[in-house]
């Protein structure tokens, strides 16, 4: 049987999983709240809370999976892309571990991993398939030939969906993480009460840095005339936001799907635990005859076992890096 310890440290969550001959056995998690009062992720508090959380995130996955550190064959971690203080808490606990215990040493990508971590459970999509990866810094089509060859079709040329999300929710006063909250009063809202212009961009390539302007210029003008305007229409305003980038990734999604000619159409990453994404991808499915695959809740956010089913098809093929091995906070796809 071939044991492997995954770790995740590339942003705001330390986690830590167990895998064995494919089979997640634990994925533990640690949430780092600190951030809430400032509005966002702060990259020094983030790598000190992963010093305190990495040790007893990595013994309580140990713990759940029933597997001491001699069982383990290979040790993987999250190399990139990330924040570099946090990436180099993962990556420096995962060398000395592995170093330590004299067995092989993986490096993960971490937007690979969560196209991967379609992997973790039945059903599977079949190769080739596409894959919208879409998170706070992410917005990507990539085309999947296999576990481990992967290619970008398509990107955004700016900002990421999941920052336009948390940009509005921020706009609106409402607290971090805010694109959790904006799902949450879309579902009370009309998507059609306000409307916002779709940014076009040539091929397969998005653009949101227009859509968060005018979000805040309409804002400007509402509360002008009335200041409760946003208290008034928070849920409408929830709604029409995310109905217009919903709106923007799917069309995209769809164009590529046409030209590919690929039916086997998956979503990652962050964002693709938004409810209104899940069910409109779902009934587009439906109406283009593709095959959807939508992660659980738990593998769209940052979580090792991602980490860990990418470390399991690399493993297969005695894809094992250095220990001169450093992080890369830009690293590409």
């Amino acid at each position: 049987m071939t044991t492997i310890l995954a770790i995740e440290s590339s942003c705001d969550e330390t986690s830590a999983a167990v895998i064995s001959n494919g089979k997640i056995r634990s994925n533990s998690v640690a949430t780092q709240v600190i951030h809430e009062k400032y509005g966002g992720v702060v990259p020094e508090l983030a790598s000190r809370a992963h010093q305190q959380h990495i040790v007893p995130i990595v013994e309580k996955a140990l713990q759940e999976a029933k597997v001491s550190k001699k069982d383990l064959n290979a040790i993987a971690f999250t190399r990139g892309p990330g924040l570099l203080g946090a990436l180099l808490v993962g990556s420096s606990f995962a060398k000395a571990l592995a170093l330590g215990l004299k067995i092989p040493l993986i490096e993960v990508h971490h937007m690979h991993a969560h196209v991967l971590a379609h992997f973790i459970e039945e059903p599977t999509p079949s190769f080739p398939f596409l894959c919208l990866t879409v998170s706070g810094g992410h917005t990507q089509i990539v085309l999947v030939h296999d576990a481990l060859s992967m290619e970008i079709i398509g990107e955004t040329q700016d900002d990421a969906v999941g920052e336009a999300f948390d940009k509005t929710a921020k706009l609106l006063n409402l607290p971090y993480p805010g694109g959790p909250l904006i799902d949450k009063y879309a579902q009370q809202g009309n998507p059609l009460a306000f409307t916002f212009p779709l940014s076009e961009m040539p091929g397969l390539n998005f653009s949101f840095s227009g859509i968060k302007t005018a979000i805040l210029y309409f804002l400007q003008d509402k509360t002008r005339k009335n200041p409760q305007f946003v208290e008034e229409n928070l849920a409408d305003v929830c709604a029409s936001v995310q109905y217009t980038l919903i709106k923007m990734l799917l069309l995209k999604l769809r164009k590529a799907a046409k030209k590919t000619g690929i039916s086997q159409i998956a979503i990652a990453g962050g964002v693709s635990a938004n409810s209104g994404l899940r069910k409109t991808l779902l009934e587009m499915g439906e109406k283009e005859q593709w095959k959807v695959y939508i992660p659980r809740f738990e593998y769209c956010t940052d979580n090792a076992a991602m980490i860990a089913i990418a470390a399991h098809f690399k493993y297969e093929k005695g894809d094992f890096c250095k220990q001169t091995v450093s992080p890369l906070p830009r690293m590409v796809f």
